[in-house]
C-alpha cells in the first residue's frame, strides 16, 4: 500500500473533537479501497494540509496499527516526510509500529592526515556486508549536520567538525519498497582512537584515497568520494 496514490474523504476536519474528547490534529477520514475482490473503507490521517479539507488526493505515506484497527497516513504527492514527521503530527493520537515510505539517513566522508597521507574512513556494517561510509537515521529534533556528526561518533567513536561548502545528496530504493534519502557531508578529526560500535559495525579502515576507491563497492559511493577529495583539494584542506 505504501506509495499509492488515494483519494480521502475527510470524515472528520483538523481541528475538530471526537466523541472520546480527542482534538484532532489532522484531517482524518476513510479512503475508498476496491480491488477486483473486495471493496473496503480504510482509515486515513492526512499530513502536510494545515487547514480544513472535505477530499485529499495524496500519496499512502506510512502506515500503523492501534488498538487491532489499521490506519494510513496520506501526504502531498510532492512531500517526503519521514517517521519523525508523521509521529510528530500524531502526537495527540500515539501511533505505534508506523512503516512509512521514505527514510533519511546522513553521515560523513571522515578525513585525517597519517604519516603525512590524507586518509579516509570507511566502515563495513553487518547488515550490509559491504564498505561505504558512517551514516544513520535522523532522530527527533536533530538538524541533518548533527544527525552526521551523531552518527559517526557511536558507529566509531570519532569526534568530527564538518567543513561548511559540500554536501551531497543520493536516493535509492532499499527492497523496492522504501525510498531513502541520504546526505553525506565531508569533516575532519583530529581524533586518533577508532572504537567501533560492535552491535552495527563489523569493521573500519583509514584509507588513502585510492585504496578507499578500491574498497568501496558502489559506485555512487565512489562518485561522493571523489567529489569530497576534489572540494577538498579546491579549498585547500589537503595537498
Amino acid at each position: 500500500m505504501l506509495g499509492r496514490f488515494v483519494r480521502v474523504k475527510v470524515t472528520t476536519p483538523i481541528f475538530s473533537t471526537d466523541g472520546n474528547g480527542i482534538t484532532y490534529n489532522l484531517n482524518f477520514g476513510e479512503i475508498d479501497f476496491v480491488t477486483s475482490q473486495k471493496r473496503e473503507k480504510l482509515k486515513a490521517f492526512v499530513l502536510g494540509i494545515n487547514h480544513p479539507v472535505k477530499t485529499f488526493d495524496g500519496r499512502i505515506l506510512a502506515s500503523f496499527e492501534k488498538n487491532g484497527e489499521k490506519y494510513y497516513v496520506v501526504s502531498p504527492k510532492s512531500k517526503k516526510y519521514i517517521v519523525n514527521d508523521v509521529i510528530e503530527g500524531l502526537e495527540f493520537f500515539g501511533p505505534k509500529n508506523i512503516q512509512c515510505l521514505y527514510e533519511r539517513s546522513c553521515g560523513a566522508i571522515v578525513f585525517r592526515k597519517i604519516n603525512d597521507d590524507y586518509r579516509y574512513l570507511v566502515i563495513k556494517n553487518k547488515r550490509s556486508a559491504h564498505w561505504s561510509f558512517p551514516k544513520g537515521h535522523v532522530e527527533m529534533g536533530e538538524t541533518d549536520e548533527e544527525t552526521a556528526m551523531r552518527e559517526v561518533l557511536e558507529e566509531t567513536g570519532i569526534h568530527i567538525s564538518i567543513i561548511p561548502g559540500f554536501k551531497t545528496t543520493s536516493e535509492y530504493m532499499i527492497q523496492g519498497k522504501v525510498e531513502k534519502t541520504v546526505h553525506i557531508y565531508v569533516a575532519s578529526t583530529t581524533d586518533t582512537n577508532t572504537v567501533i560500535q560492535e552491535a552495527e559495525i563489523e569493521d573500519y579502515s583509514w584509507l588513502a584515497f585510492d585504496n578507499a576507491q578500491k574498497r568501496l563497492k558502489f559506485e555512487n559511493d565512489k562518485k561522493i568520494l571523489t567529489d569530497a577529495r576534489a572540494f577538498l583539494l579546491e579549498n585547500n584542506y589537503i595537498n
